[in-house]
């Protein structure tokens, strides 16, 4: 039994040595490949029966594992949507037949990729991988999603090029009013600011703002104004009337005291915001709240409306697409808006190590990797998203090379075994003779 078992012992160190040939040439292969993880073969003992009699060799079992957690260094590249992450987590993808297919998305996941456009605007891969996430609004907010599902997850789709306008749903309003203009002595004259904004076309239109200084005080500063807003959308119909007093304290001197609506929609002291209706719709003016620094001021010096900001743009053509390390896909247009259309999630499971692999360098759950969780990138456990970046591969070239050498010997010499055994038996068989 003996002789016959290191026969068996042979063999199995052969084929264990072939499968751990077969995995170093898989790494050596793809040494260059962006994302590829290498394969590890481990071997075991396989032990038959011990005691003091005869010994019976068990031979060698071989098992392989990919390791997935292994992070490959990141090269820089020249493309924006060249895609890797920098610490734990994946990029959600799908396969471009799924896609198509329709339905609530399947999950596969990968640590890098070269998205680009296609034809029908779904950023993928060479290797029909697209790239996943949630649609945003303009400035980034999104509802309230489920972290262990893929229900809420849709194609990253761009129209590169559908023209894009953005209209304009808030304006804040930044302004000096001078105080002496409210003395008795003041003329009472309005001072007008007309502030553009964008309509829901894209059109431009304009806030027409005047303030009219109240000098019915007979002595010393009413510190009292009245402003009215006119909307050229709207035929330059009056859509809100005010009356901003100032206070003159030592401690609060020049910021807002009160404010009272005349005509239109109320002012909330909370926010700072006159709610507007529009020709377009509905908007927020930010004329600042009471006590507060910013807004509405007014001190000796002269009407200076320096401090105006507002959302919005006209009409634009998409010029670029860019990931921040949020995970924020932002689109810029030629008309200077900057517009976020989806935010890309950073997936990780419990065990990455235990993740399957599948063609083009994605993997997707089993039971040993457990389920998995969407993160916001950099939160929890994962790492960021960076632009510009492709994540080599984790092949060590030297390291393949010695296991290679080694892996050469050792099957040589299981060969050799399987020679000597094969010449012990002839013998046996010559003593019959």
């Amino acid at each position: 039994m003996s002789i016959s078992s290191a026969m068996n012992a042979g063999v199995a160190g052969l084929a264990a040595n072939s499968s751990r040939l077969s995995t170093i040439s898989d790494n050596i292969a793809n040494a260059s490949t962006f994302g590829y993880k290498r394969v590890e073969t481990e071997f075991s003992a396989m032990v038959v029966g011990q005691g003091a009699g005869l010994y019976t060799a068990g031979g060698v079992r071989a098992a392989t594992q990919r390791n997935v957690q292994q992070e490959g260094a990141v090269v820089t590249t020249s493309h924006p949507l060249d895609l890797a992450l920098t610490g734990r987590g994946m990029l959600p993808v799908n396969t471009v037949e799924d896609v198509r297919r329709g339905g609530q998305a399947s999950l596969l996941m990968t640590r890098t990729g070269a998205f680009r456009p296609d034809a029908e605007g779904l950023l993928r891969t060479d290797g029909g991988l697209v790239l996943m996430g949630w649609p945003t609004s303009s400035d980034g907010s999104m509802p309230l999603v489920a972290r262990d599902t893929t229900a809420a997850l849709q194609p990253v789709k761009i129209d590169t090029n559908r023209p894009v306008s953005d209209p304009t749903t808030r304006i804040s309003l930044g302004a000096n009013l001078p105080a002496t203009a409210t003395l008795p002595t003041g003329t009472g004259a309005p001072l007008p600011l007309r502030v553009e904004y964008f309509g829901n076309l894209g059109t431009s239109e304009s806030l027409d703002i005047t303030f009219t200084p109240d000098t019915t005080v007979a002595t010393g500063m009413s510190n009292a104004w009245r402003v009215e807003i006119r909307d050229s959308a709207s035929n330059n119909r009056m859509i809100s009337s005010l009356r901003v007093v100032f206070d003159d304290s030592q401690a609060t001197g020049g910021s807002i005291a009160s404010v009272t609506t005349l005509s239109g929609l109320p002012y909330d002291p909370t926010t700072g915001r006159v709610p507007l209706e529009v020709g377009g719709g509905d908007m927020d003016l930010f004329i600042g709240m009471p006590g507060s620094d910013t807004g509405l001021k007014q001190l000796a010096a002269s009407f200076s409306p320096s401090n105006i900001s507002k959302n919005g743009s006209p009409v634009g053509q998409l010029v670029s697409v860019e990931v921040d390390s949020e995970g924020y896909l932002k689109a810029s247009y030629d008309s200077g808006m900057v517009k976020t259309l989806f935010k890309i999630p950073v997936v990780d499971v419990p065990n990455l190590n235990g993740l399957t692999a599948v063609a083009g360098q994605a993997f997707k759950v089993s039971p040993d990797s457990g389920g998995f969780f969407l993160w916001d990138a950099g939160d929890g456990p994962t790492g960021t998203i960076a632009g510009y970046s492709r994540e080599a591969s984790t092949t060590d070239i030297a390291q393949e090379l010695t296991q290679l050498i080694t892996t050469q010997r050792a099957y040589s010499s299981n060969a050799k075994i399987i020679q000597t055994v094969d010449e012990m038996l002839q013998e046996t068989t010559n003593i019959k003779r």
